[in-house]
């Protein structure tokens, strides 16, 4: 008998340490007007962020590319421990926030079915935090459909964020 299923080791997981306290790391994640800054990767925007943080809520963001092209993404929150873990999933949506399937607008999706993302954040100390973002996708689809090259960037545009906020503070 084979077993199918993805291990958490075999799922795209990005780790980014920022030089700020781990509550300016969460707040840059979890607050809309900070999420707005960094939703999507290196030239794109978030015009409009709705955001009801709770567990049942849900995330509605509208991403904008370059060439001015929208799309929807939703999030649903499943998990919420404050200042250490996230449990959501992300999909494509209308601007209502009804799920759309990825073929649906020529999207290959490779997500696993039945797996969460899971967003943690680590205190390591001297005022730095652990990012950790483990995605509902298999590294490999990930890497081949643009998804890890994405994440990455938008943890860049993420660490801009916390250092105005460290800046500010």
């Amino acid at each position: 008998m084979t077993n199918n299923t993805v291990n958490e080791t075999e799922r795209m997981t990005i780790t980014r340490v920022f030089d700020a306290p781990r509550e300016l790391v969460w707040k840059a994640w979890t607050d809309p007007k900070y999420i707005m800054q960094w939703w999507g990767p290196k030239g794109f925007t978030a015009p409009v962020c709705k955001m009801d943080f709770r567990v049942g809520g849900k995330l509605l963001c509208c991403m904008k590319a370059p060439d001015g092209q929208e799309g929807w993404n939703a999030v649903e929150y499943h998990e919420i421990v404050p200042y250490e873990k996230i449990v959501s999933l992300m999909y494509f949506s209308d601007p209502e926030g009804n799920k759309i399937d990825p073929a649906q607008l020529g999207i290959e999706d490779e997500a696993i079915e039945g797996a969460y993302d899971v967003t943690l954040f680590e205190d390591l100390g001297n005022g730095q935090t652990k990012l950790t973002f483990i995605g509902n996708e298999p590294t490999e689809s990930a890497k081949n459909s643009g998804q890890l090259d994405g994440w990455n960037e938008i943890l860049e545009k993420v660490a801009a964020v916390v250092a105005e906020l460290a800046q500010a503070k």
